[in-house]
């Protein structure tokens, strides 16, 4: 049986601490993000993300999205920032902004889905923030949720959907719903939005 960790404000450090140590070592982690339960690997870990594209039943070719705790690290996965990206960077993060952007060619292919594109986020306050700024470096966010299911809300659902398939779950009770992150592309010109979410953009700005 894989370890659940009831987060509280008196543990979350040293839960975090755990959730990174086993990233580190190749593990899945499950956490609750500024909406959902999301799946982490560590990004360049390919063995580590394959095994989530083969629990979520999620085809090759569907890119897995990234967070990050700050610029510095995105930076390990991207090619380069446009300007006006700069922006949405310096107004909208942390948040529920996804900015698709070049890839680094070092990004494995899983996550790119052979695009070299990648999605990134500095996700809004919660756990994956808190874990993404531990541990430095890019890691999977994709939902917690076999491909066409519901997002997981909680770490019920996450043992529901996995069973002990993964290596912990940040059990944070109840995750608050609503609508996914926003999802914007940035490497063509104009901008465009390939998805409506929690951040509203206004089309004649971008």
């Amino acid at each position: 049986m894989m370890p659940v960790i009831r987060l509280t404000d008196e543990n979350a450090e040293k839960a975090i601490a755990e959730a990174v140590r086993k990233l580190k070592s190749g593990g899945i982690v499950a956490f609750p993000t500024e909406s959902f339960y999301a799946l982490g690997a560590m990004a360049f870990d390919e063995k580590a993300v394959k095994k989530i594209f083969d629990l979520k039943n999620r085809p090759h070719e569907k890119p897995l999205p990234l967070i990050t705790g700050d610029v510095q690290s995105m930076m390990t996965v991207v090619k380069k920032i446009p300007d006006q990206a700069r922006d949405f960077i310096t107004k909208l993060w942390p948040g529920p902004l996804t900015m698709i952007f070049e890839a680094q060619p070092e990004v494995p292919e899983l996550i790119t889905g052979n695009s070299n594109k990648v999605a990134v986020r500095i996700p809004g306050k919660s756990t994956a923030l808190q874990i993404a700024k531990a541990i430095k470096m890019p890691v999977t966010a994709t939902s917690a949720n076999l491909s066409s299911m519901p997002p997981a809300i909680n770490a019920e659902a996450v043992l529901s959907y996995f069973g002990d398939n993964v290596d912990l779950i940040l059990d944070g009770g109840h995750a608050p719903g609503g609508k996914p992150s926003t999802i914007l592309d940035v490497t063509v010109t104009p901008y465009r939005i390939l998805r409506e979410g929690s951040i509203e953009l206004n089309h004649q700005a971008i």
